[in-house]
């Protein structure tokens, strides 16, 4: 595994996944990217497997992009650790940063994310 070039490409196609409105696209996509079992950790859920890993994304691409007007971005600061890649997504709006987390992504020997912690260090406030 080329880890620069699998890293970017990673951080590309996460990202990618919040701002895609289509739900079958989005769906793809999602299974493209984490496993069937994957869990992603944030500070007040967890949610495990791909229809709950949908539903969050679903709901948090209709409450912040398609009806906010946000766009997901990240801060092109990704690093890669053996199988553990980190970085900063961001949800911004006319140049302004409205939230941040530090993603920590645990990628199986598959490419695909097996755990997904974010860390909140911009908080949102409406």
């Amino acid at each position: 595994m080329d880890i620069d070039f699998e890293k970017n490409q990673l951080v590309a196609r996460y990202v990618a996944v919040w701002n895609e409105p289509d739900p079958a696209r989005r769906r793809e996509a999602i299974a493209s990217l984490w496993a069937e079992d994957a869990v992603e950790l944030v500070e007040e859920a967890t949610f495990t497997g791909l229809t709950e890993l949908e539903a969050r994304i679903a709901e948090a691409h209709q409450q912040f992009v398609q009806t906010g007007g946000y766009t997901v971005d990240h801060a092109n600061d990704a690093v890669s650790h053996h199988d553990a890649v980190t970085f900063t997504i961001r949800l911004t709006q006319d140049t302004q940063t409205a939230w941040a987390a530090r993603v920590v992504l645990l990628v199986g020997e598959d490419d695909l994310i097996r755990h997904d912690y974010q860390f909140t260090t911009h908080p949102f406030t409406p």
